[in-house]
């Protein structure tokens, strides 16, 4: 089997799983359960759950339940882009190739179909049974402190904001992103193995993975903006350059920015070494990341 066929049969698992745990369009009240589903299920990746789950099956052979926790990053995750795209900040009519939850339900409800996916992330985690107390309080408190004001994604894009329109300048660069994109794709792995029963080495060891992979992540999005169209994106290229923002290849330029992304994935395969080939889907990952196109 492909590594392409591998990812796509797991895409299917966390859908099956994001369709069980989300209300149905005809659950009352049903405007909202609609809005919650339309971004929920408009073609995303699932890099971040599938990044648990195979964080998770490198500590131990198939954590039992593990796809309900990665469930919530992707809550998170769609939480986060429906209020991105609002007029109030990034101003999107776009995304995944389909018009932005505002743009169909109203900014009103696309609030609250954040609100209320964010909301959903940690009932889910709070309702998981094969898991210990120990275990689930620990995966919440790192979902809780990755989505946050200190180091977590709230506190990067309160940076990204107020960057807007001031000099490029590599260190608020960093702080931006690790913060903002990287601090999510970092608990990703290491709530895949804490929920796994990781020890402090194992830990350890996909936590550096996490934050190599969450800033080619960012590197390449960055690249993206500059070089895809917005047909190819599903979303609208150059408002980066329009908002003034700073980005990588605004600090590096494009080329250095290129190399900084590959030198993110060798160091993200090199943290791995004490998996063995059972990190080998991590390490795929890690190239996929920095090889996509869109």
């Amino acid at each position: 089997m492909s590594f392409r066929e591998y990812l796509a049969g797991q895409q299917q698992l966390i859908d099956r799983e994001l369709d069980r745990l989300v209300p149905s369009e005809n659950f009352p009240p049903e405007t909202i359960h609609r809005a919650m589903r339309y971004s929920l299920f408009a073609g995303g990746k699932r890099v971040r759950p599938i990044l648990c789950l195979e964080a998770g099956r490198a500590v131990a052979d198939s954590p039992r339940g593990i796809e309900t926790a990665a469930c919530s990053l992707e809550f998170v995750h769609t939480y986060s882009l429906i209020h991105d795209d609002l007029p109030a900040l990034d101003n999107d009519d776009y995304r995944r190739g389909k018009l932005t939850s505002h743009k169909v339900f109203g900014e009103a409800m696309a609030i609250l179909a954040g609100d209320a996916l964010l909301t959903l992330a940690f009932e889910t985690l709070s309702k998981m049974n094969a898991v210990t107390d120990d275990r689930k309080a620990r995966v919440i408190a790192e979902l809780a402190t990755a989505a946050g004001t200190v180091g977590g994604m709230i506190a990067g894009q309160v940076a990204d904001l107020e960057g807007e329109g001031k000099p490029p300048d590599a260190q608020l660069l960093e702080t931006i992103h690790r913060a903002k994109t990287g601090a999510l794709l970092r608990a990703s792995v290491r709530m895949g193995a804490i929920y796994a029963g990781a020890d402090e080495q194992q830990l350890d060891a996909v936590s550096r993975y996490g934050e190599h992979i969450g800033l080619a992540f960012q590197i390449v999005d960055d690249i993206l903006d500059v070089e895809q169209s917005s047909e190819s994106l599903g979303k609208t290229a150059g408002k980066d350059a329009q908002q003034h923002k700073i980005t990588f290849p605004a600090v590096y330029g494009l080329e250095e920015s290129r190399r900084m992304a590959e030198r993110e994935r060798r160091s993200a395969h090199e943290s791995l070494a004490i998996f063995d080939a059972r990190a080998d889907r991590l390490r795929e990952l890690a190239d996929l990341i920095v090889q996509r196109t869109s």
